[in-house]
């Protein structure tokens, strides 16, 4: 399990950021099992496992949240978007990515979109874009569990903003006969309890009384989520797609994109 310290949460500004066709805007979510894309005007455009084929077999670019190969990512965005996009323009992009190793995955990410040709480049917490997808009070402390294939985070976010996570290599494609299902709930409850000790205010005691929030594929197993003990427990509307939507959401309600004003962990910090 790693874990992240709490950190002073504060809300970037906002700059417009005109969007259309000769400036198209693309939400990205690289995930370790799917490769998902909102485009603005259009909805959701991509959907598919992530890999890509090099040569004679399958190769899996991203593994457990952290891309182990930038060039097979740019070549795969490539092959998925590039014919996509309207020609001859500069894509505006926003890249969804987790909250742990964001810096790195960041970079990895930034590099492989290079291919698209983008006009700009934005990331946001993985987190905060599921929390944007269910229109969630920011205002308030807000618990999201987000239940992937690979790798599972539990992130308190304080004013919109990362204040403490927690996050396992575990999801839900290792569920098999060596690790029940089961396995992943009780993954998530030591994380919560982590963070519950080790939190000197009551912000995370705060969150988990108004209800967690619940994303990831994860969240629409019943032989995993009815054994997470939360009483007052939200899924997220198509919680599988929940990050991808709500980076769209940064596109195409307000049109603006967030500044880098944040200082807050490196995995919350958008640029």
């Amino acid at each position: 399990m790693t874990a992240l310290r709490p950190r002073r949460a504060v809300l970037g500004r906002h700059l417009p950021w005109q969007t259309g066709r000769r400036c198209p805007a693309v939400a990205l979510d690289l995930g370790s099992a799917r490769t998902r894309a909102w485009a603005v005007g259009r909805g959701l455009i991509l959907d598919v496992p992530t890999v890509t084929f090099p040569g004679s077999g399958a190769v899996y670019p991203v593994q457990r949240g952290a891309i182990v190969d930038v060039g097979g990512t740019a070549r795969m965005l490539d092959r998925l978007l590039g014919h996509r996009l309207p020609r001859l323009t500069r894509p505006m992009v926003v890249l969804t990515a987790p909250v742990l190793d964001g810096y790195a995955y960041r970079n990895a990410a930034r590099t492989a979109v290079e291919v698209l040709r983008p006009r700009g480049v934005v990331t946001v917490p993985a987190a905060r874009a599921v929390a944007l997808a269910a229109g969630a009070d920011l205002s308030a402390p807000l618990l999201v569990l987000d239940l992937g294939a690979h790798l599972t985070e539990v992130v308190l976010l304080v004013d919109g903003a990362v204040f403490d996570a927690r996050r396992t290599a575990l999801g839900t494609s290792d569920v098999d006969d060596a690790t029940p299902a089961p396995r992943i709930a009780e993954a998530v409850a030591h994380m919560t309890a982590s963070m519950l000790r080790q939190d000197r205010t009551s912000l995370t005691a705060d969150a988990l009384g108004r209800g967690p929030l619940l994303a990831g594929g994860g969240a629409l197993r019943p032989d995993i989520t009815r054994h997470l003990g939360y009483a007052a427990l939200r899924t997220v509307p198509a919680p599988h797609t929940a990050a991808v939507r709500g980076a769209a959401r940064l596109l195409e309600a307000p049109r603006a994109r967030p500044r880098s004003t944040e200082t807050g962990p490196p995995g919350d910090r958008t640029d």
